[in-house]
């Protein structure tokens, strides 16, 4: 009888800000069910009861280790506290680093304020950079197929064209695909493979409390499949990036045609 396969994260550590809910959620379960033991950040106080009954639901399905860390990640100092755990906990080896967190602000770039927008390119930004600075020592010289490292940098279709009322979020969203490009590049040939996740419009907390009329006939107008992706097809995604042992420096954007490459 042929032995069973392990799962590809079996005994290796993922970290993913921004875990609690929606594709965050979502990345989280997948990468329970590939193997890895998840850190799992999140920001709100009113994130912590979904972050620990995420975090049970993936240790009682599949076995495996998690570690909840409250940060907001904006902050260099909070960013150095989710490693600093992380390390304490699993060990001086991080796998993953899936950069997931954002906001949004949704307003004309004349009525916004500075801080606000500010606020957003340090969330949405600078904590990528912030994160990726931090967890690249613990990374590094994973020469192997089997000991690759992976960063996945959750940008979105705003950082390929541009939305209106969406100045600051395009240009964060558009910053990352650079930044990931160029990590990719320096740290290729130690055994590092950066990539970038850059979904349509899908359906999240976000999407289902607007009116699902108005949402519907946008789809139908705008997206040539005519219908909302479902978070699923970015756990989908960051499944195919971890295994793609050939794949770097490249956006996979399930969009369902809204916006072609």
């Amino acid at each position: 009888m042929e032995k069973s396969k392990e799962p590809i994260g079996k005994g290796k550590t993922a970290i993913i800000t921004g875990g609690s809910r929606g594709i965050g959620e979502s990345l989280v379960l997948k990468l329970g069910e590939l193997g890895y033991n998840v850190v799992i950040n999140y920001r709100s106080d009113s994130s912590k009861v979904l972050s620990e009954t995420l975090a049970k639901k993936v240790e009682e399905k599949y076995g495996v280790k998690t570690l909840i860390v409250k940060a907001d990640v904006s902050k260099y100092e909070n960013c150095e506290e989710i490693v600093k755990q992380t390390i304490n906990k699993f060990g001086d080896k991080i796998h993953v680093l899936v950069n997931n967190a954002g906001i949004t602000n949704n307003c004309n770039f004349i009525d916004i304020k500075r801080e606000d927008y500010e606020n957003l390119i340090n969330t949405n930004l600078m904590s990528f950079l912030h994160m990726t600075h931090l967890v690249l020592p613990y990374m590094i010289n994973h020469s192997s197929k089997e000991n690759q490292c992976n960063i996945i940098n959750i940008s979105s279709v705003a950082g390929l064209t541009g939305i209106i009322n969406q100045v600051d979020y395009c240009a964060s969203k558009a910053g990352i695909i650079g930044f990931s490009r160029a990590i990719a590049l320096e740290f290729g040939g130690r055994g590092i493979r950066s990539n970038v996740i850059a979904p349509g419009m899908i359906m999240t907390d976000m999407l289902k409390i607007v009116n699902q009329d108005a949402l519907n006939a946008i789809a139908s107008s705008k997206v040539p499949l005519k219908t909302i992706g479902d978070v699923s097809e970015i756990s989908e995604a960051l499944e195919y990036i971890i295994k793609a042992s050939y794949l770097t420096g490249q956006v996979i954007s399930p969009n369902g045609g809204y916006f072609l490459q």
